[in-house]
């Protein structure tokens, strides 16, 4: 498996990572990251229960050359795809995922809630899900989604996990996080993973943000951006990725206003609206 640590001969060059968000390093960072112009969310959660294999095979089927899906730890420490605190949403199960081992949680049906196709889907590992990327050939945005007061452990077994197993073949994934305290994490322990910012709602403090955790881009509610917010972020130099777009007019709007990723629940018909 590669060595991400080793992988960027021109971070070595004196000074440029001791001045924060260098426009050398921040290019680099984004050139490497060759973010697409459509993102399936949670793999494809129109079509398939999120954040399960099933959801990431279907994105592909769908078109999508990227997925978005959150990883959080079980009690006893192994990062699963999963987005909320609670199991009961996907699976039922009344119990809260810090407190549940993973023995516990890979037994549960995370499929029937969205149909009967689905029966028996079960949350999957984070492991499992990068072999599954690999052998589809998906690209990934790794939303580091910690249970409360598990901001620095999420993403360092998040990172480890990435280091050991992603594969060479796939373009270099984008980790994202709400929760600065893991991204900062996540820097210095593998600083050539390319980073973004997760916010909802933009204040004015986003770029103090991004340059403390040395981000590359911006991930924002779509339905919350403003036309000169969108441009004071493409204008210092940032990605800027929205979510959770379905309406194709309104994705196509977005796009209009310089963001470079639309996250969408619905890649196939997303991808239509804005290759139109």
């Amino acid at each position: 498996m590669p060595n991400f640590h080793m992988q960027w001969p021109w971070i070595t060059l004196p000074g440029l990572l001791k001045e924060p968000q260098h426009p050398s390093y921040r290019a680099m960072m984004t050139l490497s990251l060759n973010l697409p112009r459509l993102i399936g969310h949670r793999g494809a959660a129109a079509y398939a229960p999120e954040n399960t294999l099933a959801s990431l095979h279907e994105a592909r089927r769908r078109g999508a050359p990227w997925v978005e899906f959150d990883v959080k730890l079980s009690r006893d420490d192994v990062p699963i795809l999963m987005h909320d605190a609670s199991l009961k949403r996907t699976t039922g199960s009344d119990r809260l995922v810090a407190e549940t081992s993973w023995a516990d949680i890979q037994v549960l049906d995370a499929g029937s809630w969205k149909g009967a196709a689905f029966v028996g889907e079960a949350v999957p590992s984070f492991a499992a899900a990068i072999d599954c990327l690999g052998g589809l050939g998906l690209g990934a945005n790794v939303e580091i989604k910690p249970c409360p007061g598990r901001e620095a452990q999420t993403a360092l077994a998040v990172v480890e996990m990435l280091q050991h197993r992603w594969p060479a073949s796939l373009p270099t994934p984008l980790l994202s996080s709400f929760k600065d305290e893991a991204l900062a994490a996540a820097r210095a322990a593998a600083p050539s993973f390319p980073r973004a910012i997760l916010i909802d709602e933009l204040a004015d403090d986003w770029r103090q943000r991004a340059e403390a955790v040395d981000a590359v881009g911006v991930n924002t509610n779509g339905g919350k951006l403003t036309a000169a917010r969108a441009a004071e972020i493409k204008a210092a130099g940032y990605l800027l990725s929205v979510y959770t777009i379905n309406d194709p007019a309104v994705a196509v709007a977005l796009l209009a206003l310089g963001v470079d990723c639309i996250i969408t629940d619905a890649p196939d018909v997303t991808a239509k609206a804005i290759a139109s």
